[in-house]
């Protein structure tokens, strides 16, 4: 899939519950984004911790989101393209998202004001209340 994306894009955190997890792998081929990922799996001892990467077309850099763990961006340029692979299809009927904001996560988001979110985006929900892996 590719998505193009403008200046400070976020994306609540994404994901989907098995039995349609998805494992993902991203890259950025124009512009610039701060990339996250969310270890949502319960039984983890890196449970609730996240890991960012700069993806930016001029460094060629990937992230691999494996099943389990959520994913987020920012777009940091004016413009960026952004390419995934998945392990499996979009059910929407599995997908769920926690909100980008979440405090008990706390990531260190690179903007300054709130973002305008998309209506899909706006019903995320918070870390507490997420339905998570086991």
């Amino acid at each position: 899939m590719l998505f193009k994306l403008a200046m400070s894009c976020i994306t609540t955190l994404h994901y989907q519950l098995p039995p349609k997890a998805q494992g993902k792998l991203v890259r950025v081929i124009h512009g610039e984004v701060f990339d996250v990922a969310v270890d949502i799996r319960k039984s983890s001892p890196t449970f609730g911790q996240w890991v960012v990467e700069i993806l930016m077309a001029e460094n060629k850099k990937q992230l691999r989101i494996p099943e389990g763990f959520a994913h987020g961006f920012v777009t940091l340029s004016e413009t960026a393209e952004f390419l995934y692979k998945t392990t499996d299809y979009y059910a929407s009927d599995y997908e769920r998202c926690i909100v980008w904001n979440d405090t008990s996560i706390n990531i260190d988001w690179p903007i300054n004001t709130a973002p305008s979110l998309s209506g899909k985006d706006a019903q995320g929900v918070v870390f507490d209340r997420a339905e998570v892996f086991a």
